[in-house]
Order: structure tokens, then C-alpha cells, then sequence
């Protein structure tokens, strides 16, 4: 990786950074024929696509009874290291869980109430890598919020990944489906004959699954439309090159499109971290993936001319990720406002929070972080409000109400008020 500095990067180069574009655009059309596809024939074009993009002929589209299977299959480490991760998971959303509310206001009574959905499906990625940790962080927020239904849809293999299948049955999916892609998407939000609708569908995927969750949305409700992983390290000249590195190789493991960058202050961190990328990359199993990513117009080594040149990137960036090791950490972190999730200090690794500290993995890309944040109970209740008023909070508000309604030349608003004080309502 080579280190530029931030001031001299050119328009086109800051664009990379900052519009990371996951591709979505350019799969739309054919995301869109696959949609009305399934939509149309339902189960029979879930195994045409599983042979078309999986090499797979799909017998039972329901695998449900398979992942319960799976957990007493898998070994006893793995086993016990899903149990951990999804116990931690299940603690940090339990206090997310909101309560439901009612207070006196001067006659008016006023409170919020809280009701899970009903149905909701989860997608569970598979392709070139195996993800049991995101059905724990898709599953485990959902049944936390008392959904009634979790479905979830993972890529479909002639021998389905064990630990993901286990993963699924300890966050307590009620269904499980092995359909992958934008077929699963599309599936999760219709039905077929196999697969009930849901009202909502979240979780990660390719640029093939977010173009279909795109194209889904407005029929079901979505969470976001995310993007490949993305790593932004703000570092100091305290930091250890090495574990700086490690992060960044980590997250380039993810996928060739994933943008994984550094931004520090000082020369001398700035070339470390760049030659340890290009070391430590090499020694992984998936060094082909790694390396792709790191060279991608939006991955590097950025060198800026003071910490608040840092700051000023990192708000910018708004990073799914955003790893801050430097003396100041704490800081730093009350000047960044944007991000998915924060990892502070050298001993808080991202994959921490990938797998098993206990926030969601599930998280806000290319840029979102500015306006939404991560998977949360939050996705899976709406809320309500409920108002109560007396005939004196009423009278209170009588000419408020009537004088904003006649301003609005909505007479009859005026007159619904009214009538309540002319011996109709008393």
C-alpha cells in the first residue's frame, strides 16, 4: 500500500474515499428480472437460481430441521464459542429493548407504546465464506424485540456450513431457508410456496442482495442498504504498525471491493502500517481477496498534517468501522460524530465486534453511518403514540387549535373541536 498525503489527494481520488461506490447500480436491471421471477414462480426459480449461481440442486428449500440437527453435530468448541457469542449479543440488545411510556401533561395524558413485528426475515451470507456470526447479529436483535417469526436465508451448498446452520438454531430462528442472493431477498419479501412473506428483511450481502433489498423496499420494510465492509484506523505515533495492520488485513479478507484505510498524522506510523499491510497480507489464506482490496481506489495509507486533518477525514468518511488507536482516544472519539461502530484503543481488534463482544456487526456503509446507525432492537418495533385529554386540557387548547385550523382553511378540524363545547360532548 502506498501512504499519500491528504492534502494532496485530487478531486477524483477524494471521490473514491468518500462516494465508495458498492456496485449496486450496475446489477439492478438483472436483480430486478430475478425478482419478478421468483415473484412469478416461486420455488421453481429458487432451484433454477440455486443451479444457475450455486451449482447446487436444491431439494428441500426448508432446512429448518437441519440446523437443529447441526447444533449437536458441530464440535464442541465451535459449539461453545456460538453460545458465548450469542449470549454476549443477546445481553448488549436486552438493553435496548424500550419501554413503554404514559405521563400527565395538564389534563392531557401522553405516552408511546412499543409492539414487535410480526414476521421478519433474515439474510445469512454465504458465497466465498461461511458467516454464522451474521445470523447471530440478524436473529438475536429480532426475537430480543419479541418478534414472533424469524425466517433466515442462507446460500444453499451440498453440504450446508455446519457452524452457520448451529449459529441459526441457538439464535432461535423459527425457519430456515437455503436460498442465497437477490432470490432469497425477493423470496423473504413475497413468499413462495416453501417460503412465508415477511414483513421486513435485513442483514448483509453482496452488491446482488443489496440491489434486491433496493428493489424489495416499499413492498417490505429494510433495514439499509449496506456495502462491502469498510475499516477506517485513525492512528497516532503510539500506535503499533503491526496491529494497525492486522485490522486492516482483517477487514480486506471480507471482499475484493471492501475500502480499508488508515489516516494518521506521522510519516514514520504512516510507512510501518504500509509495509506491514503488504506483509501481513501475503501470509493469509486469502491474500488474493486482501490484496485486491487494499489496491482498490478506495483503500491506502493516508498521511495528514495534524490530528484535527484526521478528524476532519474521518467525520467525512463516516466509516462502518472506525478503529482509533492513539494515546488520546477518548478525545478523538468525542470529535467524530459518523460512524457504524467504534473500537477503541489497541486491544479492541474489529473483529471483536464481528464476532463476539456483543454490538451488531450489521452496520451503516458508504457514508450512511452520517444519518443511521447499526442493526439494533430498534428495526423490529414500531411504536405508537397515545393521547388521552380532559374536557379542561381540551378547553386549553381550544383556540390554538382552531385558530392553526381555520388558518389552514381546514373548517371541519375547527368545528370537531367546537362541537365538544357546545352541549355536544359534554
Amino acid at each position: 500500500m502506498n501512504v499519500r498525503a491528504v492534502a494532496d489527494l485530487s478531486p477524483g481520488e477524494r471521490a473514491a474515499f468518500f462516494e465508495r461506490d458498492a456496485g449496486v447500480a450496475e446489477v439492478r436491471e438483472p436483480v430486478g428480472d430475478i425478482v419478478d421471477r421468483v415473484r412469478q414462480e416461486g420455488d421453481v426459480a429458487l432451484r433454477s437460481y440455486a443451479e444457475e449461481f450455486d451449482d447446487v440442486a436444491v431439494g428441500n428449500v426448508d432446512v429448518t430441521d437441519e440446523a437443529e440437527r447441526a447444533y449437536d453435530e458441530v464440535d464442541e468448541e465451535v459449539r461453545e464459542a456460538i453460545e458465548t457469542a450469542a449470549a454476549n449479543v443477546r445481553e448488549f440488545h436486552e438493553r435496548q429493548v424500550p419501554e413503554d411510556w404514559r405521563e400527565e401533561f395538564d389534563g392531557r395524558e401522553l405516552g408511546r407504546r412499543y409492539r414487535p413485528l410480526e414476521r421478519v426475515g433474515v439474510y445469512a451470507p454465504g458465497g466465498t465464506a461461511a458467516y454464522p456470526s451474521s445470523a447471530l447479529m440478524g436473529v438475536i436483535p429480532a426475537k430480543v424485540a419479541g418478534v414472533d417469526h424469524v425466517a433466515v436465508a442462507t446460500p444453499p451448498a451440498e453440504d450446508l456450513n455446519p457452524a452457520t446452520l448451529a449459529a441459526i438454531h441457538v439464535a432461535g430462528a423459527d425457519a430456515v431457508y437455503q436460498v442465497g442472493g437477490a432470490q432469497a431477498v425477493a423470496a423473504l419479501a413475497y413468499g413462495t410456496e416453501t417460503v412465508s412473506p415477511v414483513q421486513k428483511v435485513v442483514g448483509p450481502g453482496n452488491r446482488w442482495v443489496t440491489a434486491a433489498k433496493a428493489a424489495v423496499r416499499g413492498d417490505v420494510e429494510i433495514d439499509f442498504l449496506a456495502g462491502p465492509s469498510e475499516l477506517l484506523v485513525v492512528a497516532d505515533d503510539t500506535a503499533d504498525p503491526e496491529l494497525v495492520a492486522a485490522d486492516v488485513v482483517a477487514q480486506a479478507e471480507h471482499d475484493p471491493n471492501s475500502s480499508v484505510v488508515c489516516v494518521t498524522d506521522d510519516e514514520a506510523t504512516a510507512e510501518a502500517v504500509a509495509e506491514a499491510c503488504e506483509q501481513q497480507a501475503e501470509e493469509r489464506d486469502r491474500a488474493e481477496v486482501i490484496e485486491e482490496a487494499m489496491a482498490n481506489d478506495a483503500s491506502g495509507v493516508l498521511l495528514a498534517r495534524s490530528m484535527s486533518e484526521v478528524v476532519l477525514f474521518a467525520e467525512e468518511y463516516a466509516a462502518e468501522h472506525l478503529s482509533i488507536v492513539a494515546d488520546d482516544a477518548e478525545g478523538i472519539l468525542d470529535r467524530i460524530d459518523s460512524a457504524g461502530s467504534v473500537f477503541l484503543g489497541a486491544h479492541s481488534p474489529v473483529a471483536a465486534g464481528d464476532y463476539a463482544s456483543g454490538p451488531n456487526h450489521v452496520l451503516p456503509t458508504g457514508g450512511l453511518a452520517k444519518v443511521a446507525g447499526g442493526l439494533s432492537v430498534d428495526h423490529f418495533v414500531r411504536s405508537t403514540t397515545v393521547q388521552k385529554l380532559d374536557r379542561d386540557a381540551l378547553g386549553d387548547l381550544r383556540e390554538t387549535i382552531t385558530t392553526l385550523a381555520r388558518a389552514e382553511g381546514l373548517e371541519a378540524h375547527a368545528e370537531s373541536v367546537e362541537k365538544r363545547f357546545d352541549g355536544g360532548g359534554e
